[in-house]
Formats: C-alpha cells, sequence, structure tokens
C-alpha cells in the first residue's frame, strides 16, 4: 500500500521540489497540497493522508498551530514540521503540539524520504542536525555541571553495550549519536544505505525503542555513545 501524503507550504516553489523529490519514491503518492495551517486542516479532513509535512512559518494559522488542532481531533495524526529554524525552542515548542517529525530546510532528498517512512511507520524523526544539537546541548549541561536535566549526567567512561549490540551497530548508533544521516554512516563505514538501514532497526528492537532519537537519548543516558 501506498503512502497517501500531504504537503502544506506556502512556498509555490518549495512545496514543488518537495513533491518532486517525493513522488520519485514508488511507495508514496502526495494526495494534496496547501498554502496554510488552516487549508491543511480542510485537507486533513477530506483527504485523510497517512503522513501531513508542514512548514512551521505560513500565514493565516502556522504549521504548530495547525499541529496542534489536527492532533487535538485525531491523536494518531502524523505531521513532520518543516522549518529553517534549528532551535532547540522551536523544535520542543512542535515536538510537544504532537508532531511526529522535525526537519530542516536544508534537508537532501534522502532525509525527506527517510523521514516519511519513519512517521509513517508510527515512529518520530529529527533531522540529523537537530539530534547532534540535542547532543551539544548536554554536552554543554555536563560540562558546566548542571544536573536533573532531561538526559541526567554524562558518565565519564565510556561503555560500548555489547552485550546487546554487534561492534558494527555500536559503530552505527555512535554515528547516530553525531548526527549522521543513514547515506553519511554508510559512506564513513563504507557500507551500502540499505545495510545502514538494517542496522538501525537492528538496534532499536534491541535497545526496545521507537526510533533513532530515542536510541540516542537512551545510549547517552547509559554512557554507550561519546558526546563529542
Amino acid at each position: 500500500m501506498k503512502t497517501n501524503i500531504a504537503i502544506i507550504d506556502d512556498h509555490q516553489l518549495f512545496r514543488e521540489g518537495v513533491k518532486r523529490i517525493l513522488d520519485f519514491e514508488p511507495a508514496f503518492e502526495v494526495v494534496a497540497e496547501g498554502d496554510d495551517g488552516t487549508e491543511a486542516l480542510e485537507i486533513v479532513e477530506k483527504n485523510n493522508p497517512d503522513v501531513i509535512i508542514m512548514d512551521i512559518n505560513m500565514p493565516n494559522m502556522n504549521g504548530v498551530e495547525a499541529t496542534k488542532k489536527l492532533v487535538e481531533a485525531n491523536p494518531s495524526v502524523k505531521v513532520i514540521i518543516l522549518s529553517i529554524h534549528d532551535d532547540e525552542n522551536y523544535v520542543t515548542h512542535a515536538l510537544k503540539t504532537g508532531a511526529r517529525g522535525y526537519l530542516l530546510k536544508e534537508m537532501d532528498a534522502d532525509t525527506l524520504i527517510e523521514a516519511v517512512k519513519v512517521v509513517a511507520d508510527g515512529g518520530s524523526y529529527l533531522h540529523p542536525k537537530i539530534t547532534h544539537n540535542l547532543v551539544n546541548e548536554f554536552r554543554r549541561l555536563a560540562t558546566s555541571g548542571a544536573e536533573g536535566g532531561l538526559l541526567g549526567h554524562v558518565q565519564p567512561e565510556i561503555r560500548r553495550p555489547l552485550h546487546i549490540l554487534t561492534r558494527r551497530e555500536c559503530e552505527v548508533l555512535q554515528m547516530l549519536a553525531d548526527g549522521k544521516s543513514n547515506r553519511g554512516i554508510g559512506e564513513s563505514l563504507f557500507i551500502s544505505e540499505k545495510t545502514v538501514k538494517n542496522h538501525v532497526s537492528n538496534i532499536l528492537q534491541k535497545m526496545n525503542v521507537n526510533d533513532r532519537t530515542q536510541a540516542v537519548v537512551v545510549a547517552i543516558k547509559n554512557g554507550w555513545v561519546e558526546v563529542r
């Protein structure tokens, strides 16, 4: 079955570019497009898409407000926010309203496709740069001696989780924490992107988490990856 997608963005040229990328994926079908959050509500009610890709800054009703209304009406709705902002406040606010993903508009085609697949399957997806920023923020808190934050405190010694993951999976987990995309991991390890996806899937299953962001958070908490 195809994943039906709606694209909501007030910049037509950017919207067309996103659609063109998605149209190359046989498993995807763009069923509707819109210019603002108000139109997004109407599109979702009429077309019931599996995934909504929504710009954060739009006239009339922005993407975060629209996501909040959509989630209130249907908690299972799957929204991926598009933004130029990598600031933690923007990301946190979007996720708190119920967005399942957050992508920066500087994304490449592979990242967009990967995000839609992950979110369509019920997971969450943050742009690799956002994950990297999360790790950097944790490092800042740890270095300053701040405690009681989201991730707790950093452990002084890195202990790879060889009791549950293979050595290769540990390498992939570290690169997820470094903010690398599947393509970037494949290029670094000289393996195919398909092989990387298999490794990531195995890591999530073995760690009993739903998505790569959760895997990174758990790995940092347990001292399984370097915060660098």
